[in-house]
């Protein structure tokens, strides 16, 4: 046996052992359903299993169609077929290798593996208690923390929020039933949709799936299907059906399945999906594959009620600016009271004067739009936004590097004129926040690489000079008798 196959089955050991210590659910009370061998269905779909050795359950169904089928063969004709036995005693028996079922069956791995549901008990208290969400104006103090601007989307997603989870606390016996607040986030690349969304979802403790809308598609076409979407939170949940239905899903990149206003053919990502979403952004029970994202016979289903699920969609919409200005320009086109053709073509925040009918123009279907009925454009960065992005979060840029280098016993340092050098050239990037990552991974690619090299430099200052290229950084000399760590390998 080669070192290969013996890695290979250490690992198999290994993985068998893990599901054994996670409980695989027949009889021994484990926290995992079991799985049909030959549909896939987990147990809370498919009803009471049998067992059979080594450790294979299967549904009452299948179980009766194999009965059937195996009812059905002939053995005795087999037998008494003096042909066929005499040419199986001519040829002799080949040297077949039979694999084990054994091996197949505990071959599941765990990502596709269902947490049973847990049963709720008189008294038991809910997993989200009204009592203990942060009211909004503590969820807008703790993303202030973190991102810097977009004041009234942080405050919009502050109290869509907690009046979702409000949502979900409440009994469902209640007369009076709130309807979801999906969200729909407008905004320039690099402004901070997805990053609003990561924060959001971390201060709440709660699962949270990003997914790209570009890679959606039809079923039955290559791409992953619209349930996908629900997969990922499963599996960000650990396969904890009762976490995954009430977490967050952000579907990034939303304005890519938008009608194509030239298109005269039938397009498998764009309003078909559009038309997919409908029913899992309304509320509805769907059956999802378990790590996968796309059904297929050999991947379990789950059932996920998505009524619970907060949606919240982003997306650039580039040409959305020109459907906004068309609007807004009156339609006198001669005289004193004209507009000019061009008078909008300077407003970098003209989305915030967005509306439902400019997003229909733009190829968004009305029935999509009812499902998000909270829309949140965001402002374009200034350039003052972008120096506080580099210093003040608590997570910021330059705290970042700072951090690395006094591993060093180096100081780094940044005058107001680089960090407003630096905000000049991400502005002229347009790619917002993201830029400003690249453009000081390039400068401080030579600092960190000459650093360690020189044990007596004690603080380095970053000047505007430096970032426009017109000199280098003030290097200062620690003081005499003081010892220094080694440079990091």
């Amino acid at each position: 046996m080669s070192e290969r196959d013996d890695d290979l089955k250490q690992e198999q050991d290994q993985d068998r052992q893990d599901q054994n210590s996670a409980g695989d659910g027949q009889g021994d009370g484990g926290s995992y359903e079991e799985i049909c061998f030959v549909c896939r269905r987990p147990e809370s779909k498919a009803g009471k299993m049998f067992h059979l050795p080594n450790r294979i359950s299967i549904c009452e169904d299948c179980m009766q169609r194999l009965m059937d089928q195996a009812a059905q063969f002939d053995y005795n004709g087999l037998l008494n077929n003096p042909d066929l036995l005499k040419e199986l005693n001519k040829h002799g028996m080949p040297n077949i290798g039979f694999m084990n079922i054994g091996d197949i069956a505990n071959g599941i791995p765990n990502s596709q593996r269902i947490k049973k549901r847990k049963e709720k008990k008189e008294g038991e208290e809910p997993v989200f208690d009204i009592k203990k969400l942060p009211a909004p104006h503590r969820i807008k103090a703790q993303l202030d923390d973190y991102v810097i601007g977009q004041e009234h989307a942080k405050k919009v997603i502050s109290v869509a929020v907690y009046n979702h989870y409000k949502r979900v606390a409440m009994d469902a016996k209640d007369e009076i039933e709130i309807d979801k607040s999906n969200i729909l986030l407008i905004g320039p690349t690099g402004s901070g949709k997805t990053y609003l969304v990561k924060t959001l979802a971390k201060l709440l403790d709660v699962p949270l799936a990003i997914a790209d809308a570009t890679s959606l598609t039809e079923a039955g076409y290559i791409g992953d299907d619209i349930e996908s979407c629900v997969s990922k939170l499963l599996a960000a949940a650990d396969n904890d059906i009762d976490r995954t239905e009430q977490g967050i899903i952000f579907i990034d990149e939303i304005d890519k399945i938008a009608r194509k206003r030239d298109e005269h053919h039938h397009a498998v990502g764009s309003e078909a999906v559009q038309q997919g979403l409908l029913k899992i952004l309304e509320g509805s029970e769907i059956e999802v594959p378990v790590g996968a994202g796309s059904k297929n016979m050999m991947v379990p289903l789950a059932r996920v009620n998505t009524r619970n699920i907060l949606f919240i969609c982003g997306g650039a919409f580039p040409d959305l600016n020109e459907v906004i200005g068309n609007r807004l320009k009156k339609q006198t086109s001669i005289g004193f009271s004209a507009d000019l053709k061009d008078k909008f073509d300077q407003d970098k925040n003209l989305q915030k004067q967005v509306t439902t009918e400019d997003l229909k123009k733009y190829g968004m279907i009305p029935e999509f739009l009812g499902r998000l009925p909270i829309i949140c454009p965001l402002e374009s960065l200034t350039k003052e936004m972008l120096v506080e992005i580099l210093k003040k979060p608590k997570n910021a840029i330059l705290k970042q590097y700072q951090k690395l280098l006094q591993m060093d016993e180096v100081d780094l340092e940044f005058d107001d004129g680089a960090l407003e050098a630096i905000a000049e050239k991400a502005i002229e990037k347009e790619t917002g926040a993201r830029a400003l990552r690249a453009i000081i991974e390039e400068f401080m690619l030579d600092i960190m690489y000459e650093i360690p090299k020189d044990d007596n430099i004690g603080r380095v200052t970053i000047t505007r000079d430096y970032i426009e290229g017109k000199g280098a950084p003030v290097i200062e000399v620690r003081t005499a008798g003081v010892p220094r760590i080694e440079a990091m390998a």
